[in-house]
C-alpha cells in the first residue's frame, strides 16, 4: 500500500477543492466485510490528474461523472482520476471492505460477556480509506453526509446528531467543513446516557455489560465534561462549532481518546469495572478536557500536514491540565502532569529518534513518517513548551493570540507559522525568536544551582547545559521543629523568579544559605535540573517535608534523571523511596515513585541478583502503606472517588499499595490467602481486576496452573477476563505455556490489539529468564513479519508489549542492533525497536556505572 507524501498532497491542494461527500454504510452483511457506497463532489481548478484512495474488499463499481470506470485500475490504495477537466465533478465508488480487529478503520468487536456486538470508527492519519474512498488528507476538508443501515436494536452514533430514518436506517447531521481523518461512526446495542447543556444535546455511552458501572460515574463524567464546556467558551471567543456532544467508551481502542467532532471515542477501560485510585479519576478526567480543547484546536482549525500534529496535541494537553486545575475538583494536577506525563517526554527527548516539537516539514515528508511522532515530545514536551510560553508571555496575552488564530482560520487549515503570528498580534515580544529556541530544536537543557554563602547574603548562579532560554521560580527552604510532633521539616521561606541565563551576573539574596534551594520550584519549564551538593543532601534526608506536593514532585524527577544518567546509584533511588513514601501525602507522588522503582530500577537497572532485595523493599514499604491505611470502612472505599478529606486514610493509597504488593510478591503464600479469601485484610475486597493481578503474579512464581485460571474465566468471561486469562497463560513457568503464547503472537493472526497486548505482558519475565532465553532471537525476526502482515497497529503492540525488555545484556543488544539494519523492517517497527535498544543500552550503562 503506498504512503501519502506530502509533494503529492500539496499538488492535490492545489488541483482539487472537495465540496461533499455523501456516504451510505450498510453494516447488515455480515461479520467480516461491510458495504460501502460513497458520492464525492469536488472541483478542479484546472486540467490534471490525481487519485482517490480506498482499501476494500472487493471493489465492485466505481463512475466519475455517469460515466464508468474500470475497478481493475486500482493500484494498491490508489485508483486513478486521470486527465480531469477543470470544473465540478462527482465521482461515485460502490465497495465492499473489511472490518479490523486492530482498532483501525472499521473495528469489530463482539463482547463475550453477553455477545452483543459493536463497530466503531478509527480513522486517523490514513485509515478513512479503509471505510470509504476519499481524497484523505487534511487540508481537503469537506461536508460529511453520512447513513449507515445497522442490525435492528442497533443505535448509530455519528459527528452530528443521528435520527432513525427506518427500522435500522439512520442518518446522520452532516457536518460543517472538517478533515476526512476526523469523520466517526460508533454503532451497536449501547447503553446511553443523554443530557442537555447549554442547548445542546450531550451524551455519553457504553457497550451494555459496562452500564452499571457508567450509571456509578455518569454524574462524575456529565460534570466534568459541563464544567469544561463552559471554562473554555470563558476562555475562547469561539463558540463550540458543532451541533452536539457525545463521548463513546468504544472496545479494544488503541489510543487514550480520539477527538472526532461531536463523537469522541476513549478506550472503555475509562468506565472502571474495579476500584480506581483519586488519581486515576484525575486522569480520567484530564483526557475528557484534553480531546474537548481539541474541538478547537484540531478540529475547527486543523493543521495543513502532519508535520504540525505536536500543535493539536500540545495545545490540548496542556488546556487538558490547566482547564482541569481551574474548572473542577482537581486542582493540583499539574503535580501528576510533573510526575507521569514529563518524564514520557525527557525520556523521548535523549533517544536517538528525538527530534524538534515542531519537525521541519522535510522531516516528516509521508503519512508513515507523521505517523511516528506521537510520543513524549508531541504531547508532554510540547505541552510543557505552552506552560513556559504562558509563563513569559503571559495568559492574557496568549488567549488573545489563540482566539486571534481561531477567527483567522475557523472551518480551515493553518501552519506553526499562522500560530505564531497570530500570537505575535497580542504582544510585543518577540514570539518568533522564541519558537525558533524552543519549537526547532531536540534534547534537554539542564540547569545546575550553585550556590555561595557571602556572610550577609548568598548568590545563586544557574549554569546552563543548552541553548533555550528560561524562566524558572527558585523556591528556598530552611530547616524547622514542629513543635507539636518533635520532628523536623521544611519550611519555605521565599520564592523569586530568574532568567536563565543570567546574563553573567548571580543572583543574589538576603540572610544565610537555605537549606535546600530548588531551581524551576513551580516545574514552569522543561529542563532537567541538579541541585547543589547541600541541597542534594537535605533533599535525600528530608523530600518528605518539602511541603509542596509539586516541588518534591520535582526533585523526585530530579533523582529520576540522576538513576538514568548514571549519577545516582538505583539503590539509593530505593531507599530514598523507603524512607519517604510512607510520609508522602500525594497519590500521585506515591504512583510515579512506585511505578518507576518497580518497572526501571527492580526490573531492569539492578543486576539480577540484586532484584530480591530491591522486591522485597517495595513490599517492606508496601506494609508500611498497608499499615498507615489501616481502618478504612466500606463507606470510605464508596465515596473514594469525591476525593480524600485532609487527614483521613486514602483509599487510593492502600489500593496502590496493594498492587504493589503484589506485583512485586516474591512467595505465592500471602497472595494466595487474599485470593483465596477474597479479601484484603482490612480491605479492599478483591474485585476483577486485583484477582487477576493476584492470579498473574502467581502464575509467574509457578503457583498456579490451567484449571485455576479457566475457573477464573469463567467467574469474569468478560473482555478484560479474557485479556486476564491470555496474559496468565502466556506468564506460566512451562515450556508448554511459553510456546504456545508465542505461536498466539506470532503466527496465529487471529489476536485482536487487545489480546495480543495481553499476551505479550504476561510471557516476559524476569524471575524467567532462563526459560526466555531462547525465545530473545526468535523475537527479532518474527515481529518484523508480524509488523509486515498486521500494520502499524500490530507493529506498536509488537514493539511496545512484545520486546523483551527484561534481557539486560549485550547479545540482545547487538541482535537488537543488527536487526534495524534489516531494509524490510516497518518504520512503525523500527522506530519502537530504536527506543527500545536505547533503553537496552541506557540500562546497561546504569549497571556498569555502579
Amino acid at each position: 500500500m503506498s504512503v501519502l507524501t506530502r509533494n503529492e498532497a500539496q499538488t492535490r491542494a492545489q488541483l482539487l477543492d472537495v465540496h461533499r461527500y455523501t456516504v451510505d454504510l450498510d453494516l447488515t452483511t455480515g461479520e467480516e466485510t461491510f458495504d460501502s457506497r460513497t458520492a464525492v463532489r469536488f472541483t478542479a481548478h484546472e486540467a490534471g490528474s490525481t487519485f482517490v484512495e480506498i482499501k476494500p474488499e472487493t471493489l465492485r463499481a466505481l463512475s466519475l461523472d455517469g460515466q464508468p470506470l474500470d475497478p481493475e485500475r486500482l493500484d494498491g490504495n490508489r485508483y486513478p482520476l486521470d486527465r480531469l477537466t477543470p470544473g465540478p465533478h462527482e465521482l461515485t465508488v460502490d465497495a465492499t471492505m473489511r472490518y479490523s480487529r486492530t482498532g483501525e478503520g472499521m473495528h469489530r468487536f463482539t463482547d463475550p460477556a453477553d455477545g452483543e456486538t459493536y463497530v466503531y470508527t478509527q480513522l486517523f492519519m490514513e485509515d478513512v480509506q479503509r471505510v470509504f474512498a476519499a481524497f484523505d488528507q487534511p487540508d481537503l476538508k469537506s461536508v460529511f453526509d453520512i447513513t449507515v443501515t445497522a442490525p435492528t436494536g442497533w443505535t448509530v452514533l455519528g459527528n452530528g446528531t443521528t435520527t432513525q430514518a427506518t427500522d435500522g436506517r439512520w442518518a446522520i447531521a452532516p457536518t460543517p467543513p472538517i478533515s476526512t481523518y476526523l469523520v466517526a461512526v460508533a454503532a451497536g446495542p449501547w447503553h446511553s446516557v443523554t443530557t442537555q447543556h447549554a442547548g445542546l444535546p450531550f451524551g455519553i455511552h457504553c457497550r451494555r455489560s459496562l452500564a452499571p458501572h457508567l450509571d456509578a460515574d455518569a454524574d462524575e463524567i456529565l460534570g466534568i465534561t459541563r464544567a469544561c464546556y463552559d471554562r473554555y467558551h470563558e476562555k475562547f471567543d469561539e463558540p463550540y462549532p458543532f451541533d452536539s456532544y457525545d463521548q463513546a467508551f468504544v472496545p479494544e481502542f488503541n489510543a487514550g481518546a480520539m477527538e472526532n467532532p461531536g463523537l469522541v471515542t476513549f478506550r472503555d477501560e475509562f468506565i472502571y469495572r474495579s476500584a480506581v485510585t483519586d488519581t486515576e479519576r484525575q486522569t480520567r478526567a484530564m483526557v475528557i478536557a484534553h480531546e474537548m480543547a481539541h474541538m478547537w484546536f484540531g478540529d475547527l482549525v486543523t493543521l495543513t500536514w502532519w508535520d504540525d500534529i505536536w500543535l493539536n496535541e500540545s495545545f490540548a494537553e496542556y488546556m487538558g491540565y490547566q482547564t482541569l486545575t481551574e474548572a473542577t475538583r482537581f486542582t493540583d494536577t499539574w503535580t501528576d502532569f510533573g510526575v507521569a506525563r514529563k518524564g514520557w517526554g525527557y525520556d523521548a527527548d535523549q533517544r536517538p529518534t528525538t527530534h524538534p516539537v515542531a519537525p521541519d516539514p522535510d522531516a516528516v515528508p509521508d503519512t508513515a513518517s507523521a505517523l511516528l511522532n506521537f510520543d513524549g515530545i508531541s504531547y508532554a514536551k510540547g505541552a510543557s513548551a505552552l506552560r513556559q510560553l504562558v509563563a513569559w508571555l503571559g495568559e492574557k496575552d496568549f488567549l488573545a493570540g489563540i482566539n486571534t488564530h481561531f477567527t483567522r482560520h475557523k472551518f480551515a487549515n493553518a501552519t506553526l507559522a499562522d500560530f505564531i503570528d497570530s500570537l505575535a498580534t497580542a504582544t510585543d515580544r518577540d514570539v518568533h525568536t522564541w519558537a525558533g529556541s524552543w519549537l526547532r530544536t531536540t534534547g534537554i537543557d539542564t540547569l545546575t544551582a550553585h550556590v555561595e554563602n557571602t556572610g550577609n547574603s548568598w548568590n545563586l548562579t544557574v549554569d546552563r547545559d543548552g541553548s533555550r532560554p528560561h524562566r524558572i521560580t527558585v523556591g528556598t527552604y530552611d530547616h524547622s521543629l514542629d513543635t507539636q510532633t518533635g520532628t523536623e521539616q521544611l519550611v519555605l521561606r521565599d520564592r523569586f523568579d530568574i532568567d536563565v541565563p543570567q546574563d553573567g551576573a548571580p543572583a543574589t539574596q538576603p540572610g544565610r544559605r537555605p537549606d535546600l534551594v530548588v531551581l524551576n520550584d513551580n516545574d514552569l519549564t522543561y529542563a532537567k535540573v541538579r541541585l547543589d551538593t547541600r541541597s542534594w543532601d537535605t533533599a535525600l534526608t528530608h523530600l518528605s517535608g518539602i511541603p509542596d506536593p509539586l516541588t518534591r514532585a520535582l526533585v523526585w524527577n530530579t533523582a529520576r534523571d540522576m538513576v538514568r544518567d548514571g549519577e545516582l546509584h538505583p539503590a539509593t533511588y530505593l531507599t530514598a523511596a523507603r524512607t519517604h513514601l510512607p510520609y508522602e501525602s500525594d497519590l500521585a507522588v506515591v504512583q510515579g515513585v512506585l511505578g518507576f522503582a518497580a518497572t526501571h530500577i527492580a526490573d531492569r537497572y539492578l543486576a539480577p541478583q540484586d532484584r530480591p532485595t530491591a522486591l522485597a523493599t517495595l513490599t517492606s514499604l508496601c506494609r508500611d502503606l498497608l499499615r498507615r491505611t489501616e481502618g478504612l470502612t466500606a463507606k470510605d472505599w464508596e465515596q473514594s472517588h469525591d476525593g480524600t478529606p485532609p487527614g483521613s486514610p486514602d483509599p487510593g493509597l492502600r489500593l496502590t499499595a496493594v498492587r504493589h504488593f503484589i506485583d512485586a510478591a516474591t512467595q505465592p503464600e500471602a497472595i494466595q490467602d487474599w485470593l483465596a479469601e477474597g479479601t484484603v485484610p482490612g480491605g479492599p475486597e478483591l474485585d476483577p481486576e486485583l484477582r487477576w493481578r493476584i492470579l498473574t503474579r502467581l502464575a509467574v512464581l509457578g503457583a498456579t496452573d490451567e484449571a485455576a485460571i479457566a475457573h477464573e474465566l469463567g467467574t469474569d468471561p468478560s473482555a478484560t477476563g479474557q485479556e486476564g486469562a491470555a496474559r496468565c497463560r502466556a506468564a506460566l513457568p512451562t515450556p508448554e505455556a511459553k510456546e504456545a503464547a508465542w505461536q498466539a503472537m506470532f503466527t496465529d493472526d487471529t489476536l485482536s490489539n487487545y489480546l495480543f497486548t495481553a499476551t505479550a505482558q504476561g510471557f516476559w519475565q524476569p524471575e524467567q529468564s532462563d526459560l526466555l532465553t531462547d525465545y530473545v532471537a526468535r523475537y527479532y525476526p518474527d515481529a518484523t513479519a508480524l509488523a509486515d502482515r498486521r500494520g502499524p497497529a500490530m507493529a506498536e503492540a509488537a514493539g511496545r508489549y512484545a520486546f523483551p525488555a527484561h534481557a539486560i545484556d549485550a547479545d540482545s543488544l547487538r541482535l537488537g542492533t543488527a536487526t534495524l539494519d534489516d531494509p524490510a523492517l516497518t518504520p512503525a517497527l523500527r522506530r519502537k525497536l530504536t527506543d527500545q535498544l536505547d533503553d537496552l543500552r541506557r540500562a546497561l550503562a546504569v549497571r556498569e556505572a555502579h
